[in-house]
């Protein structure tokens, strides 16, 4: 694994390391996990921004103009865009570098689309490890940019310090955010093509509902920040309040609370993980097999077989 990836060429920031290690991990090739084990030391530096929404409220355009604001500070970027996976490669479908292109050639900035490869939460399963990559390479903000389905986005906030979600007055009023389940994982929202009819009625309305929330006087409340990203107009605003929000976060002790959190669902997950593969052995794939006849034809049914097979 060593003669693969020089850990200390991707510490110091070397971009073809990077490139091969997020592949490297994303394939699960073997030796992916020590990898990472001994990248994690390194990691818990970098700032993370999850930002989603439903498609077309202009997600990549936003994170592209904000790319660009962060590094006008001197900041390192990373830029992970969770694309639908092709049904024919497996790849990234639609490859949001073709709408990154202000900040696609600076040196401090890297970007990465990953398929989601059937996960259903918007986020693709090694995004949270190419983000460690990205952390142990020295990035100081790392961006994560989703698919974009609606009610199954929620994941993102397992993985991001900060969930933006992106909307546009057409997305409808806020009872239709609400219902998507999207007012629960926003730490704030951005009204996005804001320059268009009914932007202000859709602010209210978000606004309205979030003034409904439980809360008290060291509750964090959310806010709706508006914005024209394709002018750039905006965008200070959104950074803005990402930093007030890292503050509250940090003078509250939430944010510890938050990675704690994260971490023990990312443990969960990774043993959940082997106990799906080590149990799907040869033998009970074909106890599987041999036994649908009889539950399609009820004379046997789901749970007894789950109990046998648990039992092998």
């Amino acid at each position: 694994m060593t003669n693969t990836i020089d850990i200390q060429k991707l510490l110091s920031g070397d971009r073809r390391s990077i490139a091969r290690a997020i592949s490297f991990v994303e394939n699960e090739n073997a030796g992916a996990e020590q990898f990472l084990s001994a990248l994690y030391p390194h990691t818990g530096k970098a700032y993370r921004i999850g930002i989603t929404g439903p498609p077309g409220a202009g997600k990549s355009t936003l994170t592209n103009k904000l790319a660009k604001h962060y590094r006008s500070q001197s900041m390192k970027v990373g830029i992970i865009a969770v694309d639908p996976t092709s049904p024919f490669t497996g790849g990234a479908l639609l490859g949001d570098r073709v709408r990154m292109s202000e900040v696609e050639m600076d040196e401090g900035v890297f970007i990465r689309s990953m398929a989601s490869r059937g996960s259903l939460g918007g986020l693709s399963k090694k995004t949270r490890e190419a983000a460690d990559i990205l952390d142990a390479a020295g990035f100081n903000i790392i961006l994560f940019e989703t698919v974009g389905v609606g009610q199954s986005e929620l994941d993102i906030a397992g993985a991001a310090d900060t969930t933006v979600v992106v909307l546009v007055p057409e997305s409808g009023d806020g009872i239709q955010a609400m219902k998507a389940g999207l007012m629960e994982i926003a730490d704030f929202f951005v009204m996005n093509k804001s320059d268009r009819p009914g932007a202000d009625q859709a602010v209210m309305s978000i606004k309205m509902i979030l003034g409904f929330r439980a809360h008290d006087e060291h509750s964090w409340m959310a806010d709706v920040v508006k914005t024209t990203a394709s002018e750039g107009i905006g965008i200070d605003s959104i950074a803005s309040e990402t930093t007030r929000h890292r503050e509250y976060l940090t003078r509250s002790g939430e944010f510890e609370k938050r990675r704690a959190r994260q971490l023990k669902a990312r443990i969960e997950e990774i043993i959940s993980d082997k106990f799906t593969v080590t149990f799907w052995n040869t033998e009970r794939k074909q106890k599987l097999e041999l036994e649908l006849s009889g539950i399609l034809t009820r004379s046997r049914t789901p749970y007894d077989v789950a109990e046998e097979l648990l039992k092998k």
